[in-house]
């Protein structure tokens, strides 16, 4: 049985927040830190049609108790209704998320990764008219990993570059998004494209090593 926690009474003034992709395990997380986090409150709880827990307690899966708050494949009008949405979930559905708080002007915070150049366009479009906040990782380590791979790469100019990341089996995209982070990172250090050097796949008789090139390997795994 999931525990249950003490989860205060929602107040007026509080911070609305939708969590996209309620039922997975980061929306589980996102909606039982929200829920108890003083100032702020699960105001919707989105999923994608036809999928299973349609209709379920967002709380009741974060393992919390009840809510009061359904997960729904409603997305436009949750939005309407709020202040924020928090969105770990896909590129194809981020995207659609992003052009919906852009017409509710409200904040749009993204943590998916594996963006295509198109999706990331459109999602810079839509900041013209929303607050959004997009990272690859929103750790406060691997945020400073990073300032210290872009100093790193700017003083050592004539070392090689090569980011070797691992996750687990059910990871979707390679690189992972703090992969890249650190990527262009790196590339921001040496002032540099990281679309221009970046070499993600190696295989037969490659030659030899590309001076200036930032290299990623992606492992995966249990």
């Amino acid at each position: 049985m999931p525990r249950r926690r003490s989860i205060r009474r929602r107040k007026m003034g509080d911070i609305r927040i939708v969590v996209a992709g309620a039922s997975g395990r980061m929306g589980r997380t996102l909606t039982r830190i929200i829920a108890e986090t003083p100032g702020c409150t699960v105001s919707g709880a989105l999923e994608a049609k036809s999928h299973p827990d349609l209709g379920k307690d967002a709380g009741e899966l974060a393992g919390i108790g009840p809510i009061a708050v359904p997960l729904t494949d409603d997305a436009p009008t949750l939005l309407a209704a709020a202040e924020a949405v928090v969105d770990f979930t896909a590129p194809k559905v981020s995207v659609e998320l992003a052009g919906l708080a852009a017409q509710a002007r409200i904040v749009d915070v993204i943590g998916s990764t594996g963006f295509s150049e198109d999706d990331n366009a459109r999602i810079a479009a839509a900041s013209r008219h929303a607050v959004i906040v997009k990272s690859g990782n929103f750790s406060q380590g691997v945020t400073m990993l990073a300032a210290l791979v872009k100093q790193a790469a700017k003083a050592l100019p004539g070392f090689d570059l090569e980011i070797v990341e691992m996750h687990h089996a059910g990871k979707v995209d390679a690189p992972s998004g703090t992969a890249l982070l650190l990527g262009e990172a790196a590339a921001k250090g040496r002032e540099i494209s990281l679309a221009d050097h970046a070499v993600r796949v190696r295989d037969g008789h490659t030659g030899a090593r590309v001076a200036g090139s930032i290299g990623f390997a992606a492992l995966r795994g249990m």
